[in-house]
C-alpha cells in the first residue's frame, strides 16, 4: 500500500511508521529520564528540527537550479524535497554533542534513540516485505485514448514513470507541467499518464483545454492501477526500471527537483 487516507488527510505508511517511531522514541526517553530525573525531550526535539531543517537544505543545495526560477518553491516542503541521509547524519551529531555536553542524559537519550530506530527499522523491513510482496504492473493493461490496449510488458527495456491523475485533481494539473517538460527532456525514460476513472472526451478536453502536449495519455476507467498498488491519493507517480520492476513511488504533487531526485533510482548505472 502506497497511500492512506482518512476523509481528506492522506499520508503514507513510511510517514507513519517514522511518526510512530518519533512517538516512541519520545516516551521512551520520559520514562527512562523521569527515573534518572533528567529531561531528554529538548535534545530529541533539536535532533528532530535539526535534521530536518539540513534534510531539506542539502537538497535545495543539489538541486538549487531547479529553484533558481521560483525560489519560493524552497519553502514548499509538500514536495517531499529532503535527503534523509544527511538529516539523520545531523540529528546523530546533535545527539552526540548534547550527549557529549551533559553526561547525565547519555543514557536516556541513548535509549531514546535506539527504541525509535527499532521501530523505524522494523517498520521499513515490513514495508518491504509488503512491497515485494505485490503483484506487478505487467498484469495490468494500457488504454489508450482511442480504445486500443497494449500489456504494460510492451513498455520494458527503458525506465519507466507511470503518473496516476485526473482533471479534477489540482495538484495532478499543477505538477502536469513538471512531468510534460521531463518527458520532452528525458528521451531515456518513458513518461506514462494513465487517467483514473475518467471518459476519453473528458481526458482529450482537459489535454486540449490546458495545450498540454503529452505522450502516452492511457485511460483506466476503473482504477485497477490505483487498487493494484495501493495507491488512495493522487496524484501518486510510480517508478519502474527498466526491467519493469516498481522501485520507487511519490504520492502528492512533484516538484522539477523531486522529479529528477526519484529519477535517479530507475536509470540505468
Amino acid at each position: 500500500m502506497l497511500s492512506l487516507s482518512a476523509g481528506p488527510l492522506v499520508t503514507t505508511p513510511h510517514r507513519l511508521f517514522f511518526l510512530l517511531a518519533l512517538a516512541v522514541a519520545v516516551l521512551v526517553g520520559w520514562l527512562y529520564g523521569r527515573r534518572g530525573r533528567v529531561d531528554v525531550q529538548p535534545v530529541l526535539t533539536q535532533m528532530l528540527i535539526g535534521g530536518l531543517l539540513a534534510a531539506r537544505a542539502i537538497f535545495v543545495l543539489i538541486y538549487f537550479d531547479e529553484y533558481r526560477e521560483k525560489p519560493w518553491g524552497i519553502l514548499d516542503m509538500r514536495d517531499g524535497g529532503f535527503l534523509w541521509e544527511a538529516g539523520a547524519a545531523t540529528a546523530l551529531c546533535v545527539g552526540l554533542f548534547s550527549a557529549w555536553k551533559n553526561p547525565p542524559i547519555r543514557t536516556a537519550l541513548a535509549l531514546a534513540v535506539a527504541s525509535g530506530c527499532l521501530v523505524w527499522g522494523g517498520g521499513i523491513a515490513l514495508l518491504n516485505t509488503v512491497f515485494i510482496a505485490k503483484p506487478t504492473a505487467e498484469e495490468l493493461a494500457l488504454t489508450a485514448l482511442d480504445g486500443t490496449t497494449q500489456p504494460f510488458a510492451t513498455l520494458r527495456g527503458k525506465p519507466v514513470v507511470v503518473n496516476l491523475w485526473a482533471t479534477w485533481c489540482g495538484p495532478c494539473r499543477r505538477e502536469m507541467p513538471v512531468l510534460a517538460n521531463a518527458q520532452e527532456r528525458e528521451q531515456q525514460v518513458q513518461f506514462v499518464f494513465m487517467n483514473q476513472g475518467e471518459s476519453a472526451p473528458d481526458v482529450t478536453a482537459f489535454l486540449d483545454k490546458g495545450d498540454l502536449r503529452l505522450e502516452n495519455v492511457f485511460l483506466d476507467p476503473q482504477t485497477q492501477w490505483s487498487r493494484n498498488f495501493g495507491a488512495d491519493a493522487m496524484p501518486t507517480t510510480l517508478f519502474f526500471d527498466a526491467q519493469g520492476l516498481l522501485v520507487g513511488s511519490h504520492t502528492g504533487e512533484l516538484s522539477s527537483a523531486s522529479l529528477r531526485h526519484a529519477l535517479k533510482s530507475i536509470r540505468s548505472p
